[in-house]
């Protein structure tokens, strides 16, 4: 017998869709409320159905759309990605994030690490003489 209306636990299906790599990290995501569907903070063991809106936030991105799949095996990641739908402004808000934050890369400058004692005692030095 065939199951119409798939359900899984929603901490399991972002680990099958290879939103996070294991379910504990999905699971911490969840409680932090990173996650939403169909709006709402869940709690882990809520079930995911197909056409559930979700919104996942990791790091500075944000992915939205909807559920097209639901599976509680890890997989290849083509198989992953056809679990999940996401939007077109979705991808194109977060293309212009991620160029964003290259063009930030590039206008920063690049410290080598920590500064050598030498370099210390010059910086001491300066920041005392703009002290006084």
């Amino acid at each position: 017998m065939l199951d119409e209306h798939p359900e899984i636990r929603l901490d399991k299906w972002l680990w099958a869709a290879r939103f996070f790599k294991t379910r504990a990290l999905a699971t911490e995501a969840i409680k932090g409320g990173k996650i939403e569907v169909n709006g709402h903070k869940p709690k882990p063991a809520r079930s995911v159905h197909i056409h559930d809106e979700l919104r996942i936030q990791r790091g500075p991105f944000a992915y939205d759309g909807t559920v097209v799949g639901v599976s509680g095996q890890r997989g290849p990641a083509t198989a992953a990605a056809r679990l999940f739908r996401e939007s077109a402004e979705s991808v194109s808000r977060r293309e212009a994030l991620a160029h964003e934050l290259r063009d930030q890369a590039l206008t920063r400058p690049w410290l080598p690490g920590r500064p050598s004692k030498r370099d210390r005692r010059r910086i001491i030095r300066f920041t005392r003489k703009l002290d006084q």
